[in-house]
């Protein structure tokens, strides 16, 4: 499964994305998020509040407590800031 990165969450991961194979609990996005920032230090502090940030599953906007069952690629989008 590949996580994709977005906008300021990129640059300050300095990644654009990761390829992981989440163990069988994480059966949620909610889930997958947190065990992302469990494993991750720099992603734990970028998402403090993980509420403000979006989730899709196959370049589709989801909630939280969706499935990950079949996902093959998990995009998480930072609010957007701009003028």
């Amino acid at each position: 499964m590949k996580v994709l990165y977005f906008a300021w969450l990129r640059e300050r991961l300095n990644r654009a994305s990761d390829e992981i194979t989440p163990p069988s609990e994480i059966v949620t996005l909610n889930d997958l998020v947190a065990w992302l920032r469990a494993r991750d230090e720099a992603l734990d502090l970028a998402m403090e509040n993980p509420a403000i940030f979006k989730l899709s599953i196959n370049a589709r906007i989801v909630p939280g407590d969706t499935p990950i069952a079949g996902a093959t690629e998990i995009a998480i989008l930072p609010p957007m800031t701009g003028g």
